[in-house]
């Protein structure tokens, strides 16, 4: 009983249990009797409650830590690393008390990262990139703007006598006129591959999040798929499955165009039918996240249900007397909203703003203050336990980035929007806007700097964008969709869909309007990950201290901004599968591209260096800037004067001077091209046995960065070539390459 009850303590500190302002009062007891520091007694006193917040922080920080790593952890080391420190938080005093805490959030989210890990099929290693007969079962049918993608499970490649454990995920032809539904059983001859390596070392790691969602496999068909086998789907995530499949059909036939993909993203959350333009134009006009059903979604749908079941309970006298209305209207919004996680496909930012609606329900139950920074750290501590994998990526840090902002924001200007509220119309919609503007401001400024790091630009208009279609969406848009949903089962759908199909358009035309408009996007350095985690701290220092103290967060988020410029990105890249060599020089960026080259690598390449645009690399008998010099069939590569050259191979031609040169790249073997002693090499046997490289040239010599280096040796990661196999010799070409990814 002493465990169970030292346990709900100690979990009871997120909640603003007693523990957390004990270890305030004991740190400005320990402070005043060993140090004397008044000031910094004082400033734990008033900080007594806000401990505990920092508990989710250092979980995070133990999962990053976990995926830092260059190699896989005994099983036995989250065990280890949590039961000393979690010992010592429930039975120790004082000081080691105080200690163990963040010790343990911080083993806690190492562990929970292994826990995932381990709980994932291992990789289909020796997959082929080559055409294959695929049979499987159809686990799900996304509409894309030009056809269909399929999703398979239990697939079998040529008929193979053993399934696959992981998933093949096929885009059909776009001729494809099959009937396909979630539980059919096909087969499809396609080109299959499994996932890509990142583009460049430390680059976004598809293989590591096909990892985490069971895919083993991508491509495309090469001729139309057949049905095999016609079944109703009996699991009930096939039943959702299908169920969200229907509806997409049902809005498609009734909103044409992409305001009805629009429309089907927000009421199932898939988001592949909306046309690639203008996906661009949501992502430039900062309206991005009105397509990643999150938090505003679900928050739309439970006030809309609370304010429907408020009228339905107010309407009955005997309801209005006896019955506990304000609870029960809280538990059906509930409801609704666990309801509409379940229905758009129960991803993470939806799972976790349906955490912190639980929170907010409990809270109302039980007459507490529903929004707090409490219940964000609790809602983030429960995720990071549950999918620790998402810690590293982007709708995870936006989101809660947001939430923490306009949580701390709104309690720091709270008596300035309340004095500028009034009894006149004007007051009130000067107050409404302002909290708008505030609202758009605060959340999307929070979330700038990761989606700068990951997607390499910042939004100028995000406010006024938001200003605009946050409203239509609100109240508009969604709650027509809500009312169609459940008018769809009589077939009198169309009554509420065609007003949606409006509201829709509206939004996507603010996103084109605002992302049309001049400098809509700004390209921004790349910040480094270091730069990134410094800011974070800096952000959640901020955010989570309620003194002045706070403010010196703005420090290390100043020093985070900056980092771009304290960081140098490389010179040379060579893609892993050895078709594109890119040079960043002070003249701009150059790029070698042999057939089947991928334009999807290409691009990752121009936002790491932030550059719009690349030039070829110039042919024999020419020069670029005085930076790059071509003869011979070889080109001599200085992007700066002041350190050493890198010398191009093409086509193995022999070079006929290796002097001064630090290292050879070249797109075929090149071994053996100059005397000894050798420079470094970076060729196609480089690539294919540790991926992609990076290179940087320095007045001493070249510094050489392989992806399997930077990534090492983990669960994700496809193991070395052996030593006698011989690397794929044939080229594919260039929409293959492209499509398959």
């Amino acid at each position: 009983m002493e465990l169970v009850l030292a346990l709900r303590s100690s979990l009871g500190s997120l909640l603003g249990s007693p523990l957390s302002v004990a270890v305030g009062r004991r740190l400005r007891s320990r402070l005043r009797w060993r140090i004397g520091f008044g000031w910094l007694a004082a400033w734990c006193d008033a900080e007594a409650g806000q401990f505990a917040l920092w508990l989710p922080v250092f979980m995070g920080a133990g999962v990053l830590a976990y995926y830092s790593l260059r190699f896989e952890p005994p099983p036995w080391w989250g065990p280890v690393a949590v039961v000393p420190p979690l010992a010592l938080a429930v039975f120790g005093r004082g000081w080691l008390r105080l200690a163990a805490l963040p010790a343990a959030a911080l083993a806690l989210g190492f562990a929970s990262a292994q826990v995932a890990t381990a709980r994932a099929p291992p990789i289909e290693a020796g997959l082929p990139f080559r055409a294959t007969i695929v049979t499987g079962t159809i686990r799900a049918v996304e509409i894309l703007p030009e056809g269909r993608r399929i999703t398979l499970e239990a697939a079998r490649l040529d008929d193979a006598a053993t399934p696959l454990r992981r998933a093949v995920r096929i885009r059909l032809r776009k001729t494809d006129a099959g009937d396909f539904a979630t539980g059919d059983t096909v087969r499809v001859r396609a080109l299959v591959r499994p996932p890509s390596p990142p583009s460049y070392p430390g680059g976004w790691d598809l293989q590591r999040d096909a990892y985490y969602t069971g895919l083993g496999a991508s491509g495309f068909a090469l001729g139309p798929a057949e049905r095999l086998l016609q079944a109703v789907p009996s699991a009930p995530l096939r039943l959702v499955q299908a169920l969200r499949e229907a509806i997409a059909r049902r809005v498609s036939a009734v909103i044409p165009g992409a305001a009805g993909q629009v429309a089907v993203t927000l009421l199932t959350g898939m988001q592949t039918g909306i046309p690639e333009a203008d996906h661009q134009a949501f992502r430039d006009s900062g309206l991005a996240h009105l397509l990643a059903v999150a938090g505003l979604h679900i928050g739309i749908v439970m006030g809309f249900f609370l304010a429907v079941s408020r009228i339905g309970f107010a309407a009955s006298v005997h309801a209005s007397l006896f019955w506990p209305c304000k609870q029960l209207t809280v538990v059906v919004a509930l409801v609704a909203g666990a309801a509409y996680m379940v229905l758009t496909g129960m991803h993470v930012p939806i799972v976790r703003s349906f955490s912190m609606a639980c929170l907010f329900t409990v809270a109302v139950l039980a007459g507490r203050n529903p929004v707090s920074l409490r219940g964000l750290g609790l809602a983030g501590a429960v995720l990071m336990l549950l999918a620790p994998q998402e810690v590293p990526g982007v709708s995870f840090q936006m989101s809660f980035s947001a939430v923490l902002a306009l949580i701390s924001g709104y309690e720091a200007v709270r008596p300035w929007l309340r004095r500028l509220q009034g009894k006149s119309r004007a007051r009130r919609l000067a107050s409404y806007v302002a909290a708008l503007a505030l609202t758009s401001a605060l959340a999307g400024t929070a979330s700038a700097p990761y989606g700068a790091y990951h997607f390499g630009h910042i939004q100028a208009y995000f406010i006024l964008a938001n200003m605009v279609a946050v409203p239509l969406t609100a109240l508009w848009v969604m709650p027509a969709g809500l009312i169609a949903l459940g008018l769809m089962p009589w077939g009198l759908d169309r009554l509420a869909l065609v007003p949606m199909g409006w509201g829709a358009e509206a939004v996507v035309w603010v996103a084109r309007t605002a992302a049309a408009w001049p400098a809509a996007t700004v390209i921004v350095p790349h910040v480094p990950a270091w730069g990134l985690a410094v800011l974070s701290l800096g952000l959640a220092w901020l955010g989570l201290w309620r003194t002045k103290l706070r403010l010196a967060g703005l420090a290390a988020i100043v020093l985070g901004v900056i980092s771009p410029a304290l960081d140098h990105p490389p010179d040379l890249l060579l893609s892993a599968d050895a078709r594109l060599l890119g040079v960043r020089t002070e003249a701009g960026v150059f790029v070698q591209r042999t057939q089947g080259g991928s334009s999807f690598t290409r691009d990752a390449w121009l936002q790491y260096w932030a550059a719009q645009t690349a030039e070829p690399v110039p042919n024999d008998g020419t020069a670029a800037a005085g930076v790059i010099a071509c003869a011979g069939g070889n080109c001599l590569l200085r992007p700066d004067r002041d350190r050493l050259a890198a010398l191009l191979v093409r086509d193995g031609v022999r070079p006929r001077d290796c002097k001064g040169v630090s290292v050879i790249v070249s797109l075929e073997p090149a071994r053996g091209l100059c005397p000894k002693p050798w420079p470094q090499l970076a060729d196609r046997f480089t690539v294919w046995r540790d991926g992609s490289v990076a290179i940087w040239l320095r007045p001493g010599g070249a510094f050489v960065l392989t992806d399997r280096a930077e990534r090492g040796a983990r669960p994700w990661v496809p193991p070395p070539p052996t030593p006698h196999a011989k690397p794929p010799v044939s080229a594919l070409p260039q929409a293959s390459t492209d499509e398959a990814e």
